[in-house]
């Protein structure tokens, strides 16, 4: 889970930003802490960032390159051996890995895409529903994070507004990528942009992983079904008071409230990231049927796992919004 958190910073980092102050003319800097924190509070440099973030990218990339004995690999600075466990884990559940850790033909497929392993099965999924061109398209977007749109102060009111209007109607830019339509829709140009220029390289990508570029024509469920295809780890069923609780390993989540699905609360989601501010939100969710998990990793859940809790079992093959 990424979380906002306040934590002080390194020693390293302090002695850094105070050589800033001066660089280009004369300058001071001010430290908001006293001498005692400086010295008994900060670590002495800041930990490596492949010590405290998900490895499942890096894992499938040293995969591919023919390195299979992680534990013993030589790292600058070795992640925890649990990272490591979980990215395999991860990996395997996403048949990119065999049960001997070894490179499956999805995993090589999935390894030329620069994303996070999630998105790239996402892409390598969307062949068998037909709707690569969407899926593509979703991937840039989810790729640029969440500054897509921008609210200003005096427009609060007509920002909101124009941001409803994508919940509610199919609209989308249909003049050629039009500056004044992001103008008059409060959506950043700059945003846009690279998610265009990240499109159009998984497009170059999809064509020497062999995957034909192929819309699904507003076939709204296939494009879900590619997208739990990937996502089956990150799923969360609502409860009785409204809020959700992981599969997997159960956990209280929300729906982030910039979401279209905030008001909705539909029964059965998944989520592309959790991210803990003032509470554990989900952000970029999207609704789908438990028996779309079934079939998406039948290794990874069972009939038990998606059956209402209480209530009448479901027939076999069966699931219920």
């Amino acid at each position: 889970m990424e979380s906002l958190l306040v934590t002080p910073i390194s020693k390293a980092s302090a002695n850094q930003r105070a050589g800033r102050a001066g660089r280009t003319g004369p300058g001071e800097c001010f430290r908001l802490y006293t001498s005692y924190n400086y010295q008994n509070d900060l670590e002495d440099n800041t930990v490596p960032e492949i010590q405290r973030t998900n490895l499942g990218n890096v894992v499938l990339n040293l995969k591919s390159l023919g390195i299979d004995d992680l534990v013993n690999f030589d790292f600058i600075d070795p992640p925890p051996e649990a990272s490591l466990l979980k990215a395999l884990e991860l990996l395997f559940a996403l048949s990119a890995l065999n049960k001997k850790g070894e490179l499956t033909k999805v995993g090589r497929k999935m390894a030329e895409f620069p994303l996070d392993p999630m998105l790239s099965k996402m892409i390598v999924a969307s062949e068998k529903y037909r709707c690569s061109d969407e899926m593509i398209s979703i991937a840039a977007m989810l790729s640029i994070g969440g500054s897509i749109f921008y609210r200003p102060k005096d427009k609060q009111v007509h920002a909101d507004n124009a941001r409803m209007n994508f919940y509610m109607d199919n609209v989308g830019d249909q003049t050629n990528f039009s500056t004044q339509w992001c103008y008059e829709n409060y959506i950043q140009v700059r945003s846009m942009k690279s998610a265009r220029d990240i499109r159009d390289q998984l497009e170059g990508l999809l064509e020497r992983v062999e995957i034909e570029v192929m819309s699904s024509s507003g076939d709204l469920e296939a494009i879900r079904k590619a997208i739990t295809s990937a996502y089956f780890p990150n799923c969360a069923r609502l409860q009785k008071n409204r809020s959700y609780t992981t599969l997997k390993h159960p956990q209280t989540v929300h729906i982030h409230p910039s979401s279209g699905l905030a008001q909705v609360l539909t029964r059965w989601i998944v989520y592309h990231e959790l991210v803990l501010t003032t509470k554990e939100y989900m952000r970029q969710v999207s609704e789908i049927k438990p028996e779309w998990l079934i079939d998406a990793a039948p290794h990874f859940y069972q009939l038990k796992d998606v059956e209402d809790t209480g209530s009448k079992k479901m027939p076999r093959g069966q699931g219920r919004r």
